[in-house]
């Protein structure tokens, strides 16, 4: 269970510069959604990335009072 934290850190972490990116774009008028320029044609697979970010937001809540 110890080695979610720091995976959930990193996920957080991506998503959240993901969603910085994205608000960036947007004033420029630029896609600069890095999910899904890694990801390409696969959208499922980036609506996997984005639950795995949710969820590890959830986990790291959940563990913040530890």
């Amino acid at each position: 269970m110890q080695q979610l934290g720091p995976i959930a850190k990193l996920l957080v972490l991506v998503g959240a510069l993901n969603w910085g990116l994205v608000g960036i774009g947007y004033f420029f008028n630029q896609d600069l959604n890095v999910v899904r320029l890694l990801v390409g044609t696969w959208p499922i697979v980036e609506a996997v990335v984005y639950v795995l970010v949710g969820l590890s937001a959830v986990y790291m809540l959940v563990n913040s009072k530890k």
